[in-house]
Parts: structure tokens; C-alpha cells; sequence
């Protein structure tokens, strides 16, 4: 059974090697609870890399697996750009608010 209201994490500070698995385990924490539709609040997060990007991408896979979605919302822009470089901004696109990600769900 899928929980119909959205779920918001708000993760703080660097999204790196060290945080990512915290960041991925509280994802599918989440998912397994049954909230499927999951918000990443990433206005607080200064920096991400490449852990923290599988990390993101391991929570999309784990909700759509589940009926969910994860969507992103207030993107600061070092975030934003390594999205774009990376592509994944097309499989993850920004929202500016958690309101927008949420929106038509």
C-alpha cells in the first residue's frame, strides 16, 4: 500500500563520499516505510559528487520500484551545474520549490 502524501528530506552541508550512504539508506528507509513519493530538499547542500549523485539516483530507482517518484526541489546552483554536466538533470530535473515537485502527483 502507497502512502499518497509526499515525503520531504532535507539533507544539509556536502553530499559526498562520506554523506551519500547516510543520504541513500534514509531514501530506502523511507521507500520501505511505503512513502513512495519522496521530495529532496537539496537547498541547504553546499556541494555534491559523484556519491552523492548515486546516491540520488539509487533513492529514483528504489521509489519507482516501489510506485514512487523522487524529485528534486531548490537546487543550488553548483548542484544544478553538476547535474547539466553530468545529464542527469534530464532524469532528475530541478523544481524550484518542494510545492513544484510535488505538483501533479
Amino acid at each position: 500500500m502507497t502512502d499518497t502524501s509526499t515525503t520531504v528530506l532535507r539533507p544539509t552541508g556536502r553530499i559526498n563520499m562520506v554523506a551519500a550512504p547516510a543520504l541513500k539508506i534514509l531514501i530506502e528507509e523511507t521507500v520501505a516505510s511505503g512513502r513512495t513519493r519522496i521530495v529532496v530538499d537539496l537547498g541547504e547542500v553546499s556541494f555534491i559528487d559523484s556519491s552523492g549523485l548515486g546516491a540520488l539516483i539509487s533513492g529514483l530507482k528504489t521509489a519507482r520500484q516501489a510506485g514512487g517518484d523522487l524529485r528534486l526541489a531548490a537546487v543550488p546552483e553548483q548542484v544544478l551545474t553538476v547535474l547539466r554536466l553530468t545529464n542527469l538533470d534530464r532524469v532528475l530535473p530541478a523544481h524550484d520549490t518542494v510545492a513544484d515537485a510535488s505538483h501533479d502527483w
